[in-house]
Formats: structure tokens, C-alpha cells, sequence
């Protein structure tokens, strides 16, 4: 039985090999197919005793991750290559030595980076996926590809996490959304991205998934009729003028979907342009701009356009190369649709990305938005000064960022974020003259260093060799590079201050009997809130921490250990109660407790979501503050997971019936005769429910209201809610979450 079962795998291992070859994206050699051919020999060979969780060959997984490398991100035979092999390193004794001997120093410089990714130390006082995240970049002074190639694996990692607890599924899933997803639409893989964007929301919210996807099932038949419908039209009249195209209908991403019902605040039915076609044409070089505005002059003969909503990417491409028209429309019914118009070309790049850029640069060298932008990474990633976590928050502000188009006085155009300053502005010609940058000019007028640049603006940098930067110039700018610049030169003062504070400190602690070491420095830094034991040494060399603060510290240190000794008989006393009451409690699931053996620990309730029982959350260990609970769908949910891991306990409620907890709610609707009294009663008239604060107004016939209540649990909250909405004239309800 065995027998037939390897027989049946090995038959399965094969096809997938000639499935490889048979769907890359560039043009294999026989060269090519003998490198790749090589590369799977030693993968399996390599991986032949090895299973994943699931129970199928490994073999499987590597041949998955060249296959996305090929096919979907489009890269060639060395990647290919490098991808079969990319946990051979990591997992075997094959060493990568053994892969530049047997295959050449390009396919092992790929490995090799790949397999540093995955071999980061775990450091407990730093973020691990963080610091993961900035090596992982760092590779990119080597090649790009082995960041590629790093996305394919999280790409196959995510579609294959059903056999793991779900812990790690929502861990591994949140890095996807925090770091993955948005690194794969910076390099242009947007195909990729919405892929990871999807199976993210899967595992970190899979109610709300699940539901997004039953609606698209059961409106998918009524969206294809209607996309038909509209499609039939515009082919009579592309027809007419000859244009060589075809025309596709555009399922919007479950995520893009929810991420609109949760930033604008409507149902699934409310979202409006779920509709979507795109137009791909043919077309030499020449006419793509024309062809493109002819189409665009066909669809809005038929449909009306929203003016505010056309994004023409043709004129002024996006960094990432991304070129298209998007026109929205006025559809049949009254639906908003969105119109995409690319040429093939374009369309290639949408899907490909990176690969795609060099298949049409037909060997021309001048630098892409792309090859700027990774320029610039490479630059960030040398500012070693900054920490991972900050690393990775100013690189996604710096990714999520929409641009804006800026010109030198001599007319040349730059690209920035949207937010940036005129500060920002002279970083990014040079960080010499944003160094010496003494005032800037836009449109001819001085404006401060911090005045927030529009599109189209034409900015003049006034320097002096005398100028420096001050620690207010890190609040003038938003871009990572200046603030990187900025850092640097006030980090050189700043040494040379922390050296002789640190002196200082140790002459102090020795009056107070401390002696000053790497325990006593991580105190301290908790003590005063810092981060780093540059800050303490740098606020004693300057005086901002004295004598007397230093004393306060002596003090609380003498304190710890009877304050220890409380906890612990506190914490012991609780643990015995739960065990206690445990039958007794089961069944009202609203007492909070911690962890797979249920403790009852000292926590506080997160301001920037407000838990109360019966929601779903966990708890996270700060650094000054206990225990924080947080709601699972809480905004900086995500940050947490992605970046401290490690601090996430598992939380779940019991009983809290003693207790009550506020909950805020928003209301709008229509201004209607007797409406208040109505919603006041409403509320009176629900049992165990008090008001703490009401705010209502009304303003040319819309109605909006903000009540704060005081509840037991979740339970009553939502029942409240839905009596509420039953009130005639009103339109919404929903729970206020501070950010």
C-alpha cells in the first residue's frame, strides 16, 4: 500500500516539474531547463526524509515557490534555480558552498540570502519579525530577486495554513498584512499583493471573510450579467473604430472590500464600485497614449464620468511603473463601475512587476521609479542608529503614501509622498543641501520648513554652508530618508554628549551605592520611559535627569522585591480563586483570564479600542504598564502581532457580572418629529443599561448622535444596538472605537 502511494506522489512530484517549465514566464533555454533540471535533483534529494504538517513530500512546497517565482512574478532560471533550493541550506547539510560548486556564485549569493532571512537570531528585547523584516531588505544591496523569491514563500506559506493552530495562523498572518502584502504592491506585484491581502484577512478576521465571500457568491451571477451588459455596448463601438482589445470583468479583492466597509463605515451592500471591467489594447509604442484617450473618449460617450474620480497613471506613471487610466462611471441602475484602461504592455507590468520593467527596457539603462526607489531603501537600511520597529513604521508610511509631483526651479519633476515638506524636498535632491537648508520657496514665496507640499508646486532650497540641523527638523519632515539624514548628523552631537553623561551617571549611582551595569542601565530606561540607553546617558549629560530624579530611582529600586513578594501572594491568591469557582462561573464566560492554564493576572483595559466581556481579545505585555487587553480587531492589533510576537498572551472572558464597562455609540439618521424622545426611551427601557453621556444634534434634516453607556457585557451592547436601529429614521448604528 505504501509502495503505491510513493509511486502516486513521485508520478505527482514530476508533473509538477514539467508543470514549471511548461508555465514560466521568460523564454527557457536548454541551458535554462539542464540549470533548473539540476536544481530540482538537488532539492529532492535534499528533501527526500521531510513532510510538512499537512503530511505531503516538502518537495511539494520548493516546487510551488519556483512555480509563483516563474509563472506570477515572472523572474528567469537562476531564480528558478535558487527557488527550488531555498530551505535546502536551512534544513539539510548541504551548505552553500556545495551549491556555488555544483552550480555557479549567482544561484548561491540567492540561496545564501535566502537562507539568512530565515536564520535571524531571536532577540528578546528587539521585535524578531522586525529585525527579520530589515535583513531580510538588507539583501537587497545584493539582489532584489531574493526578496521576490522570499514573497513566492510567503505567498505558498499562507495558502497552505490550515493544518496549523490557529495562533500561529493569526501571527504568521498578521507579519502578511503588516509587512508582505504592502512590500509586494511597493514592488509592483499587484496580483500578488491582493492574494496576500485575501488569505491575511482569512486567518486574522475569518468571520468577516467568510461572509464577504458567501455575499460575492450569491451576487456573483447578478455582477457577471451586469459587467456583460455594459460590455456589449462598449465592443459595438470599439469595434466600430478598430481597436484591437479585449475586455475582462475585474472581481474587486475581498480585502479591497473590506477594507472600504471598515474606513468609510457601510454594509457590504454600500460599497459602490464592486463593479469593474478592464480594457487591455493592442498597440506599438507610439500610439499607447493615443489609443488610450480614444478609448476613454468611447466609454464616456456611452456613461457619464465622475470628473474627481479619473486617475490618469499614463502622463505621470506611478514610482512603481504602474501605467493605466481609471475612469469611474455612472453604470446602468445607478452604479458607480470602474473602467481600467491599459495596453498590454501596461498590463504586463500591473501583473508582473519588477520583471516585466526589464522585458521592455530593451536594454536602456536609465534609472526606472522602481530602481529609485530602491536606491533609496538601500540608503535607509545603512542608518543603523534607527530601530527595527521605527524602520518598519516609516518605511510602510512611506509605502502606503499616495505621490505628488513636484518641480525644481529649473522644471525637473520630482516624485514625493503625498505629506511631504519642503524640508522633504531638499533631502530628496541631495541630503547635503537638505542639511544646509536654511528656507525654501514655493511658487516664488518663502514658506517655513515644514509647509506641506501640493502637487505642482515649484520649490527653490535657499542653503548656507553655516546651517544645521536641530531636533525640530524631525518633526518638519515625513519621508524615512530625511528623517535617516536628520537622525545621522544630531546622532554624531549626541554621542559625543551620551559619552560624557554616562560618565557622569556612574560617578552618581556610586554615591547612591548602585553600581551602573546592563541591568541597572535597562532599569533606568524603564524608570524614565526612554528608549534606549543612549537617551538616559544623553538627558544626564545635558541635566535633564538630576540628583533628585536619581534619588526617586534609588528608592523604587530598594521597593522592588517587597512589591515582588505582594504580586506573588496576590497572583497565587487569584489563581486558587479561579480554580475554586471554575465550575461555578463556566457558563457566564465573562471573568478575564489568561493563558491555556486560565490565570487571573493583574491587566488594564486598553484605552484605543475599550474591550468590554464578551469581546474577542488577548493581552499584551508593555514594557511600563502590566498587561494591556486589547479587541482582536483593534487598529494596532496588527502592528502588535507582526512586530512583538513574543508579547501576545492568549485572553479570554468568564464572569464579570460585578463589574460594568462604557461602551460609546454613534447615531445618524433622519431629523424626524419626536426622534429624541423616542431614542432616549428606547434606551431607559433597556434593563441593566445606564447613560453616562448623550450628544445630539440635528443640521438640515440629518440627525447624528454620540451616547456613552455604562453595560455589563457585550451581550446587552448589541441587543441595545438593534433596538436602536429600529427607531424609524434611523439609518446607523455602530460601536466608537478610540484611536
Amino acid at each position: 500500500m505504501i509502495e503505491i502511494d510513493i509511486e502516486k506522489e513521485n508520478k505527482a512530484i514530476a508533473q509538477e516539474y514539467k508543470e514549471l517549465l511548461r508555465i514560466s514566464y521568460q523564454t527557457l533555454t536548454s541551458e535554462d531547463k539542464k540549470l533548473i533540471r539540476k536544481a530540482f535533483d538537488v532539492s529532492v534529494e535534499a528533501h527526500k526524509d521531510q513532510r510538512r504538517k499537512s503530511g505531503e513530500a516538502y518537495i511539494f512546497h520548493p516546487i510551488a515557490v519556483a512555480k509563483i517565482v516563474a509563472a506570477d512574478i515572472g523572474l528567469g532560471a537562476t531564480s528558478i534555480a535558487a527557488a527550488l533550493m531555498h530551505d535546502v541550506v536551512e534544513d539539510t547539510p548541504t551548505t552553500v558552498k556545495d551549491i556555488e560548486r555544483l552550480f555557479n556564485p549567482k544561484v548561491a549569493q540567492l540561496v545564501e540570502g535566502l537562507t539568512k532571512i530565515s536564520m535571524v537570531q531571536k532577540d528578546l528585547n528587539v521585535s524578531m519579525q522586525a529585525e527579520n523584516f530589515r535583513k531580510m531588505l538588507l539583501t537587497l544591496n545584493d539582489d532584489v530577486r531574493v526578496i521576490l523569491i522570499k514573497i513566492a514563500d510567503r505567498l505558498h506559506n499562507m495558502q497552505t495554513m490550515d493544518s496549523m493552530e490557529a495562533y500561529k495562523q493569526e501571527k504568521i498572518a498578521s507579519e502578511t498584512l503588516y509587512i508582505y502584502a504592502p512590500l509586494a504592491h511597493r514592488l509592483g506585484l499587484y496580483k500578488i499583493k491582493n492574494k496576500l491581502e485575501d488569505l491575511g484577512l482569512k486567518y486574522t478576521e475569518p468571520d468577516i471573510y467568510n461572509d464577504i465571500v458567501s455575499k460575492i457568491r450569491e451576487t456573483k451571477e447578478e455582477q457577471d450579467a451586469y459587467i456583460k451588459d455594459i460590455s456589449e455596448i462598449l465592443k459595438t463601438s470599439l469595434d466600430a473604430e478598430g481597436v484591437d482589445y479585449i475586455i475582462k470583468g475585474r472581481p474587486k479583492s475581498i480585502y479591497s472590500i473590506y477594507r472600504k466597509m471598515t474606513t468609510q463605515n457601510v454594509g457590504f451592500d454600500e460599497v459602490y464600485d464592486k463593479f469593474a471591467l478592464r480594457i487591455v489594447y493592442k498597440s506599438n509604442p507610439h500610439d499607447e497614449k493615443f489609443l488610450a484617450w480614444k478609448i476613454y473618449s468611447i466609454v464616456t460617450d456611452h456613461y457619464r464620468p465622475s470628473p474627481s474620480r479619473l486617475r490618469d497613471w499614463i502622463s505621470s506613471p506611478k514610482s512603481t511603473g504602474y501605467e493605466a487610466l481609471h475612469i469611474t462611471v455612472m453604470g446602468p441602475k445607478g452604479r458607480w463601475v470602474e473602467v481600467q484602461v491599459r495596453s498590454e504592455r501596461m498590463d504586463e507590468i500591473a501583473e508582473k512587476g519588477y520583471a516585466a520593467h526589464y522585458k521592455y527596457k530593451n536594454g536602456a539603462t536609465e534609472e526606472n521609479g522602481l530602481d529609485v526607489w530602491l536606491n533609496l531603501l538601500k540608503e535607509a537600511l545603512e542608518n543603523s542608529e534607527i530601530s527595527a520597529v521605527d524602520f518598519v513604521e516609516d518605511f510602510k508610511m512611506n509605502l502606503y503614501s499616495k505621490e505628488i509631483y513636484i518641480f525644481t526651479p529649473k522644471g525637473e519633476i520630482k516624485s514625493l509622498p503625498k505629506g511631504a515638506t519642503s524640508l522633504d524636498f531638499a533631502f530628496s535632491i541631495h541630503s547635503e543641501i537638505g542639511i544646509k537648508t536654511r528656507g525654501t520657496r514655493v511658487n516664488g514665496k518663502l514658506v517655513p520648513l515644514n509647509y506641506e507640499l501640493k502637487s505642482g508646486d515649484q520649490v527653490e532650497i535657499i542653503t548656507s554652508p553655516n546651517q544645521k540641523p536641530t531636533i525640530n527638523w524631525l518633526d518638519y519632515v515625513t519621508t524615512s530618508r530625511a528623517k535617516n539624514k536628520i537622525r545621522n548628523v544630531l546622532n554624531e552631537d549626541t554621542k559625543k554628549i551620551a559619552e560624557d553623561g554616562k560618565e557622569v551617571l556612574t560617578r552618581k549611582l556610586k554615591h547612591l551605592k548602585i553600581t551602573l551595569n546592563e541591568s541597572t542601565i535597562n532599569e533606568l530606561v524603564n524608570f524614565f520611559k526612554l528608549k534606549t540607553s543612549l537617551d538616559l546617558f544623553y538627558r544626564v549629560g545635558v541635566g535633564s535627569i538630576d540628583n533628585q530624579q536619581l534619588k526617586d530611582y534609588a528608592v523604587q529600586k530598594s521597593n522592588t522585591l517587597i512589591n515582588f513578594f505582594k504580586n506573588k501572594i496576590k497572583r497565587s491568591h487569584s489563581t486558587s480563586d479561579v480554580d475554586i469557582h471554575r465550575q461555578v462561573i463556566s457558563s457566564n464566560y465573562d471573568m478575564l483570564v489568561f493563558g491555556k492554564t486560565q490565570d487571573k493576572l493583574d491587566y488594564k483595559l486598553s484605552s484605543c479600542c475599550n474591550p468590554i466581556p464578551g469581546d474577542e481579545v488577548f493581552g499584551f505585555v508593555t514594557i511600563n504598564d502590566g498587561i494591556k487587553v486589547h479587541k482582536k480587531d483593534c487598529p494596532n492589533a496588527l502592528a502588535m502581532q507582526a512586530n512583538y510576537a513574543y508579547r501576545i498572551m492568549q485572553a479570554k472572558w468568564i464572569d464579570s457580572t460585578q463589574q460594568d464597562f462604557k461602551a460609546t455609540i454613534n447615531i445618524m439618521g433622519m431629523d424626524t418629529l419626536g426622534l429624541t424622545n423616542e431614542l432616549t426611551k428606547v434606551i431607559s427601557n433597556n434593563m441593566n443599561v445606564n447613560i453616562q453621556s448623550i450628544s445630539l444634534s440635528g443640521d438640515a434634516g440629518i440627525f447624528k448622535g454620540q451616547i456613552s453607556v455604562i453595560v455589563p457585557n457585550i451581550t446587552i451592547l448589541k441587543k441595545l444596538i438593534d433596538n436602536i436601529k429600529k427607531i424609524d429614521g434611523i439609518d446607523k448604528v455602530t460601536r466608537v472605537y478610540k484611536n
